[in-house]
């Protein structure tokens, strides 16, 4: 059974088969590769551009997510309901209605005794993972910060964004002045209303700029997140340099840049259009348990808050690093990354053939911790991310792991939103909304369902909101909603009540991995001690 698609041609690196229903299984070629061929595929695109194809295209406006089909994800799962009971409200049929249930959680500040700081609040148990220097983040920023602090969560700024601002200064190697920074924080800031927080993200090149820490004091930031890794790749972050100027500036910042703009002979090929664009490329980490520890003190020191951790798709080993360190350092929030989410700049075969999926690591989340409570360590909250989109996978993220998952993580899905309201917004703007939305009205107000209620709230200020913004607001919302849903047919009428029973695998396999019982297998005492009760059955215990 092949769990891969599109080995050798894709629609995210813009190829494809000249005989696509008939190409190898194992190679992705083409069943008869013909010579004559323009190279149509991956192997043959890469004979013409070489490295470039590497990369999902057009490279920096778009998202991506991997189209590896694992043997086990969320959907190896269903959602069990009930029919008796209620947890966090009164078992009765006119207060147990799903508008009722709160689907908000905290996150952090009771980690570090005598501090005194107070958990992050959150409306919705997700919020938005890193989103950094990429042209797509860059471009829709606007309606990420103002839609996440109006939604009441937390919202990321990824790595590198303070480097890869042309206009920010840094002298004797630490940053002084990042306005682009300075910009994403303020965005969300002025919209925020008691929920959630903006986290200032650092990778090496960060790190070593002083970037949280210009961000902690000159910008007023109380979060920030010490990142090791993602899902989508398992490298530093890339971008593309349009131009040698561009080049030579990052390479002066501490970044790798390839082909390398001081050398004369590049310069020359550049020149002659032999390649339009350098790779700015960010180190690796190197992780160790002592540097790790001063790490967060010295961010603890610079006046932080909170303290998260980002980490990938790593070996499971580097998963126990992860837990045990944040343990250890009593930090506020782990955000655990599962292979096969979504991003715009990682190499497309990394991104769907290396790491742990998330199914696979939300299980070994629960192992770990689990064992980590029971020899009475400090458990960090955590959040799962990897390839969440809809309701029912929050439903099942916030169970697998149950009670250590305190949230989820998304990206991609809410990009979508932003990109999505923000095309609308200027169709509608200019009079050309597709005849498919037509039906719902011909203005902002009457196309975006939750126009109104933003307006209610926000009266004249409702006119400061991009659609872009209003795109997110939705398609939040309508997550919560359904998330209410399902948390009401449950009878989990707040996010602290949902359990792992609260999901049945479907598979054999999926039960084994996970320890979710089959759903045949699932209340199985529970079921025959209530058959018990029946008078024939009573009467033949009885009778024996």
């Amino acid at each position: 059974m092949s769990y891969s698609k599109g080995i050798n041609a894709s629609a995210a690196t813009l190829t494809k088969n000249r005989t696509p229903g008939s190409a190898c299984p194992t190679t992705g070629l083409c069943a008869t590769c013909v010579d004559g061929c323009t190279g149509l595929c991956e192997v043959g695109r890469s004979a013409i551009r070489g490295r470039e194809v590497i990369y999902p295209r057009p490279f920096g406006t778009m998202t991506t997510g991997s189209e590896k089909d694992y043997p086990v994800d969320f959907s190896h799962f269903n959602i069990m309901g009930t029919a008796a009971g209620a947890w966090g409200i009164e078992a009765d049929s006119d207060k147990a209605i799903f508008p009722a249930v709160d689907v908000g959680t905290e996150i952090g500040g009771y980690g570090r005794p005598g501090t005194g700081t107070e958990p992050i609040k959150l409306r919705i148990p997700f919020f938005i993972a890193a989103l950094g220097s990429t042209r797509v983040a860059r471009d829709n920023w606007d309606g990420l910060a103002i839609g996440a602090a109006i939604s009441g969560t937390i919202l990321t700024i990824g790595e590198n964004v303070a480097a890869m601002d042309p206009d920010a200064e840094i002298r004797n190697g630490r940053v002084v002045n990042a306005p682009d920074l300075a910009r994403r924080v303020k965005l969300f800031r002025d919209w925020q209303d008691g929920y959630g927080t903006i986290v200032v993200q650092a990778n090496v090149e960060d790190t070593r700029l002083g970037v949280q820490e210009y961000a902690i004091e000159k910008l007023g930031v109380e979060a920030v997140e010490i990142k090791w890794g993602q899902g989508a790749k398992d490298i530093g972050g890339e971008v593309k340099l349009p131009s040698i100027e561009r080049a030579r500036q990052l390479k002066s910042r501490g970044y790798i840049v390839l082909p390398d703009p001081e050398d004369q002979n590049v310069q020359e090929a550049f020149r002659r259009r032999a390649f339009k664009e350098f790779e700015r490329h960010s180190r690796i980490g190197m992780v160790d348990r002592e540097s790790f520890l001063n790490r967060v003190e010295e961010l603890r020191r610079a006046g932080a808050k909170y303290v998260f951790l980002k980490t990938g798709a790593y070996r499971p080993a580097d998963l126990a690093r992860a837990l045990a360190f944040a343990s250890e350092a009593q930090i506020d929030l782990v955000t655990v990354d599962g292979a096969g989410g979504g991003t715009g700049m990682s190499p497309w075969r990394m991104m769907n053939e290396w790491g742990i999926p998330t199914v696979y690591l939300e299980a070994l989340v629960y192992q770990y911790l689990s064992y980590l409570e029971s020899r009475g360590a400090f458990i960090p909250d955590v959040a799962i991310a990897g390839g969440f989109v809809l309701e029912d996978q929050v439903f099942k993220g916030l169970a697998l792991a149950a009670p250590y998952i305190k949230a989820v993580a998304m990206a991609r899905a809410p990009l979508t939103a932003v990109m999505v309201g923000k095309t609308i917004g200027g169709l509608a703007a200019g009079g050309k909304l597709p005849s498919d939305l037509k039906d719902y009205g011909e203005t902002v107000e009457e196309v975006f369902v939750n126009a109104f209620e933003l307006k209610k709230k926000y009266g004249k200020d409702f006119a400061r909101i991009p659609e872009a913004a209003v795109g997110l607001y939705s398609y939040f919302d309508r997550v919560a909603y359904g998330l209410k849903q399902f948390m009401c047919g449950a009878r989990k009428f707040a996010v602290k009540y949902i359990s792992r029973d609260d999901i049945a695998a479907l598979t054999e396999e999926a039960a084994a991995l996970t320890g979710i019982p089959y759903v045949t297998e699932l209340d199985r005492e529970n079921a025959y001690a209530i058959l018990d009760q029946t008078p024939a059955a009573r009467s033949a215990v009885a009778g024996s």
